[in-house]
């Protein structure tokens, strides 16, 4: 098990990474009147979710690396409803892999979360 240095040898930094570049891409594709809407929110949320994740860890006191992480996994519920939203509007198509990504990243977001809290108890 290689030890984390910093902020970019976490994987739930890097999945925010990869999932703010699907995120930007993907929302390419909606139309020239959301882009100071719903393009706009999508892309702060997902810049959001890694840019917490990396604050909290250079933070290094445990409450607010955790803080941080809470805030990432809020933004990461943001931009699941938004995904979700743009979807049902007819906006866009979903792309199954930005969805698993989604997921992903919340799964990987929530165990560093669960696991800082264990070491705190």
């Amino acid at each position: 098990m290689s030890s984390v240095r910093t902020f970019r040898d976490l994987i739930a930094w890097q999945k925010g990474m990869a999932l703010a570049k699907l995120i930007y891409v993907w929302t390419n594709g909606l139309p020239a009147e959301e882009q100071f809407g719903l393009t706009s929110q999508m892309r702060r949320c997902a810049v959001s979710i890694p840019s917490n994740i990396a604050e909290g860890h250079a933070r290094q006191s445990r409450p607010d690396y955790l803080k941080h992480l809470r805030f990432a996994r809020g933004s990461l519920a943001e931009l699941e409803t938004q995904f979700e939203l743009v979807v049902e509007l007819n906006l866009l198509v979903a792309d199954p892999a930005l969805r698993e990504h989604l997921r992903e990243t919340d799964r990987v977001l929530q165990g560093l979360i669960r696991s800082l809290e264990n070491k705190q108890a």
